[in-house]
C-alpha cells in the first residue's frame, strides 16, 4: 500500500482553496501526514525602482511578511482537526515553485482546487493546476466545491466524509498504481469502492454479455483477494466514451472521490491527458486523485 506521509496544499485564498485545504487536512489526518500549507507570490517587478534595490527589497519584504501573516490566519480560520500546517511562502513562478517545494519536501500528495466547468486553463492558481497534473511526480488530487453531504459540520474534527469512490480501470500498469490508492483511502475512510471499465468503440458484431462478462472477470481478478476484502462495493462495465460514462456514473452513484491513473511526468499529452481525466476534472461533479507513474 502507499504511503502519504506528507502533504501540499497550495492556496491563493479564494473558495476553492477553502475547499482544497479542508480535503488536505483530511487526508493528512486520517494518514497521520505532515501538512505543509503554501502561498506563493508573483514576482514584484517595477522599472522605477530597478535602478535602487533596496526601496524593492523593503515592498517585498512587506508583501511576504503580510502574506505570512494572512496564511497563517487562513490556516487558523479554517482549522477543522488537530493537524497543525507548517505554513510556506514563496514569491516566483507559481508551477516552478509548486513542483520544486514538492520534490525538496519529498510529499506523497499535492491537493490544489479547481473551477471546472470552463475548462482547465480556469483552474485556481490560473494555469498552475494544469502544469502540476501534468508534470508533477506524485498524486495530485483536484478538487472542485464538493457536494454537501461530503462536507461535515463545523464541529467535526473530520472535515471531509468519503464514503463512495470510483476507481476507473482499462488495465495499464497506471491504472494498477492507481488501484493501490484506491483500496488504501476507501480503507482508511470505510468508504464503498466502485471498479469502472468502460468499453469504447464496440464493433456491432461484438457479443456485448459475453464481452461484458469477460471484462467483469478481468476486474475482479485485477485487485488482489487479500487487499480487497471489506472495501470492494461493485463491479461495473459501461459503454461508450470512458469521460462521458466516468461522468455519468459518478453523478448517478453519488460518487465522492473519481481515482483515475494517467502516464508519468512529462507524458501527458492532449491523448492520454486531455481525452480522460482532463474531461473528468473539467466537467466532473467530484474532487479526482490523479495518479501518476
Amino acid at each position: 500500500m502507499p504511503q502519504i506521509k506528507s502533504v501540499l496544499c497550495p492556496v491563493d485564498f479564494s473558495e476553492f482553496s477553502v475547499n482544497a485545504y479542508e480535503y488536505a487536512q483530511s487526508l493528512a489526518w486520517h494518514y497521520k501526514a505532515t501538512l505543509f500549507l503554501q502561498h506563493i507570490l508573483y514576482p514584484l517587478y517595477s522599472g522605477a525602482l530597478a535602478y535602487d534595490s533596496d526601496p524593492y527589497e523593503k515592498i517585498c519584504q512587506q508583501l511576504r511578511v503580510d502574506a505570512e501573516e494572512k496564511l497563517r490566519r487562513f490556516a487558523e480560520r479554517h482549522a477543522r482537526s488537530k493537524i497543525r500546517p507548517q505554513c510556506l511562502v514563496q514569491d516566483g513562478p507559481v508551477t516552478d515553485l509548486i513542483l520544486s517545494q514538492a520534490e525538496a519536501l519529498a510529499v506523497n500528495l499535492i491537493v490544489m482546487g479547481t473551477h471546472g466547468l470552463r475548462g482547465i486553463d480556469r483552474l485556481m492558481l490560473g494555469s498552475a493546476t494544469e502544469r502540476v497534473l501534468r508534470r508533477a511526480r506524485c498524486p495530485v488530487l483536484a478538487v472542485r466545491k464538493p457536494a454537501h453531504h461530503v462536507m461535515s459540520s463545523v464541529h467535526d474534527p473530520e472535515p471531509v466524509h468519503l464514503r463512495k469512490m470510483l476507481l476507473c480501470l482499462d488495465f495499464s500498469d497506471h491504472a494498477h498504481h492507481a488501484s493501490k490508492y484506491a483500496l488504501s483511502m476507501a480503507k482508511e475512510y470505510g468508504a464503498e469502492l466502485t471498479l469502472l471499465h468502460v468499453l469504447e468503440d464496440v464493433p456491432k458484431s461484438t457479443d456485448l454479455e459475453s464481452a461484458t462478462a469477460k471484462v467483469v472477470k478481468q476486474l475482479e481478478e485485477s485487485i488482489a483477494p487479500n487487499t480487497r476484502e471489506g472495501c470492494i462495493g461493485k463491479v461495473m462495465v459501461r459503454i461508450g466514451k470512458p469521460y462521458q460514462q466516468i461522468i455519468q456514473l459518478a453523478l448517478e452513484a453519488q460518487i465522492d472521490l473519481v481515482i483515475m491513473g494517467v502516464r508519468g511526468h512529462g507524458a501527458l499529452d492532449t491523448a492520454i491527458f486531455g481525452s480522460t481525466a482532463y474531461r473528468v476534472i473539467q466537467l466532473g461533479s467530484c474532487p479526482v486523485l490523479a495518479v501518476h507513474i
